[in-house]
């Protein structure tokens, strides 16, 4: 799933941590990053990072309440 405008990061890891399952990152070159993983968030972050905001990040979550989580995670940033 592609997730856009991250305008929050605390809140957006916040739901990532809450998370049951796997929720992996999708970087440009097709490798996945753990995001549960607090070195990951760190390390992910300081690449795409840039000016406040995170423009579009393409996420997996492999339970269906965790997609659940991050869909509404989107709808309440718009």
């Amino acid at each position: 799933m592609k997730v856009q405008n991250i305008r929050n990061i605390d809140k957006f890891f916040k739901v990532i941590d809450s998370c049951s399952g796997k929720v992996e990152l999708v970087t440009g070159e097709g490798d996945r990053l753990n995001l549960k993983s607090k070195l990951c968030q760190y390390v992910s972050m300081a690449n795409i990072f840039s000016n406040g905001e995170i423009p579009e990040l393409e996420i997996i979550a492999y339970e269906p309440e965790d997609i659940s989580k991050l869909v509404n995670f989107m709808m309440e940033s718009d």
